[in-house]
Protein backbone atom coordinates (compact mmCIF):
# COMPACT_ATOMS: atom_id res chain seq x y z
CA UNK A 1 0.00 0.00 0.00
CA UNK A 2 1.71 3.18 -1.22
CA UNK A 3 1.30 6.58 0.39
CA UNK A 4 -0.63 9.08 -1.66
CA UNK A 5 0.74 12.55 -2.23
CA UNK A 6 -1.91 15.15 -1.57
CA UNK A 7 -1.38 18.64 -2.80
CA UNK A 8 -2.45 21.61 -0.69
CA UNK A 9 -4.72 22.54 -3.60
CA UNK A 10 -7.02 19.66 -2.64
CA UNK A 11 -7.49 20.99 0.89
CA UNK A 12 -7.71 24.70 0.05
CA UNK A 13 -11.32 25.87 0.23
CA UNK A 14 -12.53 28.80 -1.89
CA UNK A 15 -13.20 32.00 0.05
CA UNK A 16 -16.75 32.77 1.15
CA UNK A 17 -17.19 36.15 -0.54
CA UNK A 18 -15.89 35.49 -4.07
CA UNK A 19 -15.74 31.68 -4.16
CA UNK A 20 -12.18 31.82 -5.50
CA UNK A 21 -9.22 29.65 -4.52
CA UNK A 22 -6.86 32.43 -5.65
CA UNK A 23 -8.40 34.82 -3.11
CA UNK A 24 -8.17 32.12 -0.45
CA UNK A 25 -4.49 31.53 -1.24
CA UNK A 26 -3.84 35.30 -1.22
CA UNK A 27 -5.46 35.60 2.21
CA UNK A 28 -3.33 32.75 3.55
CA UNK A 29 -0.17 34.43 2.24
CA UNK A 30 -1.22 37.77 3.68
CA UNK A 31 -2.01 36.28 7.09
CA UNK A 32 0.45 36.78 9.95
CA UNK A 33 0.47 34.92 13.28
CA UNK A 34 -2.75 33.05 12.46
CA UNK A 35 -4.90 36.19 12.23
CA UNK A 36 -6.96 35.15 9.23
CA UNK A 37 -9.90 37.47 9.86
CA UNK A 38 -7.54 40.48 9.78
CA UNK A 39 -5.99 39.26 6.52
CA UNK A 40 -9.49 38.83 5.05
CA UNK A 41 -10.47 42.38 6.08
CA UNK A 42 -7.30 43.78 4.49
CA UNK A 43 -7.80 41.96 1.17
CA UNK A 44 -11.54 42.60 0.90
CA UNK A 45 -11.00 46.30 1.73
CA UNK A 46 -8.28 46.47 -0.93
CA UNK A 47 -10.61 44.86 -3.48
CA UNK A 48 -13.32 47.42 -2.57
CA UNK A 49 -10.83 50.24 -3.19
CA UNK A 50 -9.97 48.66 -6.56
CA UNK A 51 -13.69 48.47 -7.41
CA UNK A 52 -14.09 52.21 -6.63
CA UNK A 53 -11.07 53.12 -8.80
CA UNK A 54 -12.07 50.85 -11.71
CA UNK A 55 -15.88 50.70 -11.59
CA UNK A 56 -16.14 49.03 -15.02
CA UNK A 57 -13.88 46.10 -14.01
CA UNK A 58 -14.64 43.25 -11.62
CA UNK A 59 -12.17 43.35 -8.65
CA UNK A 60 -11.57 39.60 -8.88
CA UNK A 61 -10.65 40.01 -12.56
CA UNK A 62 -8.21 42.80 -11.64
CA UNK A 63 -6.65 40.56 -8.96
CA UNK A 64 -6.22 37.63 -11.37
CA UNK A 65 -4.73 39.84 -14.09
CA UNK A 66 -2.39 41.52 -11.61
CA UNK A 67 -1.12 38.16 -10.31
CA UNK A 68 -0.71 36.83 -13.86
CA UNK A 69 1.26 39.95 -14.85
CA UNK A 70 3.67 39.44 -11.94
CA UNK A 71 4.22 35.67 -12.46
CA UNK A 72 7.84 34.95 -13.44
CA UNK A 73 8.39 32.52 -16.32
CA UNK A 74 12.14 31.98 -15.74
CA UNK A 75 14.47 32.52 -12.82
CA UNK A 76 18.15 31.91 -12.07
CA UNK A 77 19.39 29.17 -9.78
CA UNK A 78 22.92 28.99 -8.39
CA UNK A 79 24.80 25.93 -9.57
CA UNK A 80 28.30 25.04 -8.44
CA UNK A 81 30.37 23.54 -11.23
CA UNK A 82 34.11 22.90 -10.95
CA UNK A 83 34.76 25.42 -8.20
CA UNK A 84 32.77 28.21 -9.87
CA UNK A 85 29.19 29.17 -9.10
CA UNK A 86 27.02 29.97 -12.12
CA UNK A 87 23.62 31.58 -12.23
CA UNK A 88 21.73 29.09 -14.42
CA UNK A 89 18.37 30.16 -15.90
CA UNK A 90 15.58 27.63 -15.34
CA UNK A 91 11.85 27.59 -16.07
CA UNK A 92 9.64 28.18 -13.05
CA UNK A 93 6.97 25.52 -12.29
CA UNK A 94 3.38 26.86 -12.30
CA UNK A 95 2.86 26.39 -8.57
CA UNK A 96 6.04 28.34 -7.77
CA UNK A 97 5.06 31.05 -10.27
CA UNK A 98 1.88 31.68 -8.29
CA UNK A 99 3.55 31.63 -4.88
CA UNK A 100 6.31 34.00 -6.05
CA UNK A 101 3.77 36.37 -7.60
CA UNK A 102 1.67 36.51 -4.42
CA UNK A 103 4.78 36.95 -2.25
CA UNK A 104 6.14 39.77 -4.43
CA UNK A 105 2.85 41.69 -4.47
CA UNK A 106 2.51 41.43 -0.67
CA UNK A 107 6.17 42.38 -0.06
CA UNK A 108 5.87 45.37 -2.39
CA UNK A 109 2.73 46.54 -0.56
CA UNK A 110 4.40 46.13 2.84
CA UNK A 111 7.45 48.09 1.68
CA UNK A 112 5.34 51.21 1.09
CA UNK A 113 5.06 53.40 4.17
CA UNK A 114 2.61 55.83 5.67
CA UNK A 115 -0.81 54.40 4.83
CA UNK A 116 -3.02 51.51 5.95
CA UNK A 117 -2.13 48.10 4.50
CA UNK A 118 -5.37 47.76 2.50
CA UNK A 119 -4.61 51.00 0.61
CA UNK A 120 -1.02 49.96 -0.06
CA UNK A 121 -2.21 46.55 -1.28
CA UNK A 122 -4.86 48.16 -3.52
CA UNK A 123 -2.17 50.45 -5.01
CA UNK A 124 0.16 47.52 -5.68
CA UNK A 125 -2.64 45.47 -7.27
CA UNK A 126 -3.55 48.42 -9.51
CA UNK A 127 0.11 48.88 -10.46
CA UNK A 128 0.54 45.17 -11.24
CA UNK A 129 -2.67 45.28 -13.29
CA UNK A 130 -1.18 48.14 -15.34
CA UNK A 131 2.19 46.31 -15.62
CA UNK A 132 4.12 48.69 -13.39
CA UNK A 133 5.05 48.99 -9.72
CA UNK A 134 7.57 47.22 -7.49
CA UNK A 135 6.28 43.65 -7.90
CA UNK A 136 6.24 43.91 -11.71
CA UNK A 137 9.74 45.45 -11.63
CA UNK A 138 10.95 42.47 -9.59
CA UNK A 139 9.57 40.11 -12.25
CA UNK A 140 11.27 42.10 -15.02
CA UNK A 141 14.59 42.07 -13.13
CA UNK A 142 14.31 38.30 -12.67
CA UNK A 143 13.72 37.87 -16.40
CA UNK A 144 16.65 40.19 -17.23
CA UNK A 145 18.93 38.14 -14.96
CA UNK A 146 17.88 34.95 -16.72
CA UNK A 147 18.40 36.56 -20.13
CA UNK A 148 21.84 37.83 -19.15
CA UNK A 149 22.90 34.35 -17.97
CA UNK A 150 21.47 32.52 -20.97
CA UNK A 151 25.00 31.38 -21.84
CA UNK A 152 24.94 29.05 -18.83
CA UNK A 153 21.63 27.41 -19.78
CA UNK A 154 23.49 24.25 -20.89
CA UNK A 155 24.31 23.58 -17.21
CA UNK A 156 20.65 22.71 -16.62
CA UNK A 157 20.28 18.96 -16.25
Amino acid sequence: MALEYRSTEVFLKPDVVHGSKLVSKFINNLMRKGKKSLAEKILYSALNVVKKRLPDKEPLEVLETAVNNVRPLVEVRSRRIGGATYQVPVEVPRKRQLSLALRWVIQAAKAKKGRPMYQKLADELMDAYKRQGAAYTKRENTHKMAEANKAFAHFTW
